[in-house]
């Protein structure tokens, strides 16, 4: 058989695969087709009229033919909704107020339905969704957990270099507690001149915001994918708020900055993900954070599929070695030590990606 040529069985196979199997077998178009022959060479060099020219004497080849090709291409369209499904968890900082290279501000990415959900938005926030390759322009949604400085001053950064890098047309939208609004509001009397002079370039509906100041419960509910807020213990900080996501009959809870909280885990029961904040650092007088111990107890109590340390707070030789031991003296489950980077994949499994470099 020639490169320009094709084998009438080759196709007829290929076509009652893909009419067996579904939309899933359409992937296998270029599999069951195309001669090895001429895949090597890439399929750009294969002519369609060729292939109509092997069988357009015979219309049942045709037909089954045909058959295949559009199962291909639903297969194009349905395949990548499905996998839309799970959803996704980007950690892009793990840190706290400590500047860090390993370590950024605290920062979480959750991906589901179309929706690209900021949750704090630290330190390197923009640095490490440029490092996934996350489009400034499609990051318009993001929620604060509370006021301390680590989790608030990449904003900044996200609205104005979002808007001036492609977010030309959408708001960034915002959700968080009370006092949210006048933060805004400042922000753009902070940055008045800088704005002035872009919007003089002919570039002003991105700078716009919305600004929902929010209370415990249901907060976002759009596409399948809803947000729920809960109050959680963060010494005199109030309202201090943690977030949960739901999308599909997936779910992931994000503790922001808390000591051991009961109503968080109320929230985060039954969840596939908990993504938990820790401190292994002395604390003294009103606890404000998490000890691996008390962590532990809260994992064993929500039983995740996998729970993630984020917010790490370690004192000096101490290594994520020692986290774990010290978590393990409560709680025997999965668990993982949160990096910058690291992506993990809800979906009928909970799969840690290894760490995007």
């Amino acid at each position: 058989m020639n490169r320009n040529s094709f084998s009438r069985r080759a196709m007829l196979r290929a076509a009652a695969v893909l009419g067996a199997a579904g939309v899933t077998g359409g992937a296998m178009l270029i599999e069951n087709v195309i001669p090895h022959s001429v895949r090597h060479k890439g399929f750009s060099k294969v002519r369609g009229l060729n292939l109509l020219r092997c069988c357009g004497d015979d219309p049942a080849t045709m037909t089954r033919l045909w058959t295949a090709i559009c199962f291909a291409l639903i297969s194009l369209l349905v395949l990548p909704a499905a996998y839309g499904q799970d959803l996704r968890v980007s950690l892009l900082g793990t840190g706290f107020v400590q500047p860090a290279m390993d370590r950024f501000g605290p920062s979480t990415l959750d991906e589901a339905g179309g929706d690209k959900l900021l949750f704090d938005c630290g330190r390197g926030c923009l640095q490490r969704l440029a490092q996934l390759g996350v489009p400034l322009k499609d990051v318009n949604k993001l929620f604060i957990t509370h006021f301390h400085s680590d989790h608030l001053v990449g904003i900044d950064d996200l609205w104005l270099t979002g808007w001036i890098r492609g977010r030309t047309d959408v708001p960034l939208e915002v959700w968080g507690p009370p006092g949210t609004r006048a933060m805004m509001e400042n922000l753009v009397k902070a940055f008045d001149l800088d704005i002035q002079i872009r919007q003089n370039a002919g570039n002003s509906e991105g700078i716009k915001m919305t600004v929902h100041e929010i209370k415990e419960g249901v907060v976002y509910e759009r596409g399948g994918v809803k947000v729920t807020a809960f109050d959680i213990a963060h010494g005199n900080i109030k309202p201090a708020l943690g977030f949960r996501v739901d999308y599909r009959g997936h779910s992931v809870a994000m503790s922001g900055d808390t000591a051991f909280s009961e109503n968080l885990i109320r929230f985060s029961r039954g969840v596939d993900l908990l993504i938990h904040e820790v401190s292994a650092a002395p604390q003294t007088g009103v606890a404000v954070h998490v000890t691996p111990e008390e962590a532990g107890q809260v994992f064993d109590k929500v039983k995740p599929k996998l729970a993630v340390y984020s917010h790490i707070i370690l004192p000096p030789n101490f290594t994520a070695s020692d986290l774990v031991a010290r978590t393990r003296q409560t709680y025997k489950g999965p668990l993982e030590v949160g990096e910058d980077l690291m992506v993990i994949n809800i979906g009928e499994s909970v799969k840690v990606q290894p760490r995007s470099k």
